[in-house]
């Protein structure tokens, strides 16, 4: 398995966990928080879609899907900044940024992963010429 496609699997193991829990029991996740409860359905909402991106996280982790995981270093860094300017904004706890951190230093360690990757491979390719 490359560096990056563990690296991906672990984030799929953390939105699977964070998805779940929104799912079933979201009040507890929030409570940790120091968020709001809510007993509103957009919650569990927001955990079925956390869970469902983790779904796509693992399978292509497990493929090796480097355009999935390249896209995933981007979007991973706009959750971040997305999150940020919520609390900033006043539109969310600043409890949420801690959510988005964990999204912005996994994005960073697929993005270093998929360098180490591409770097492995180069005497590889050069091998074939």
């Amino acid at each position: 398995m490359s560096k990056s496609a563990f690296s991906a699997k672990v984030f799929a193991i953390y939105l699977f966990v964070v998805g779940a829990v929104l799912i079933v029991a979201p009040n507890f996740l929030l409570s940790i928080f120091r968020i709001s409860p809510t007993s509103e359905v957009w919650i569990h909402v927001v955990g079925v879609t956390v869970f469902m991106i983790g779904v796509y996280a693992w399978v292509a982790a497990k493929h090796d899907n480097k355009p999935f995981l390249e896209a995933s270093v981007y979007t991973r860094f706009v959750v971040f900044v997305a999150f940020t300017t919520f609390a900033v904004i006043g539109l969310a706890s600043p409890m949420i940024v801690l959510f988005g951190v964990a999204d912005l230093l996994g994005g960073i360690w697929t993005h270093f992963a998929l360098k180490a990757d591409a770097q492995s491979l180069r005497p590889i390719l050069a091998g074939q010429r």
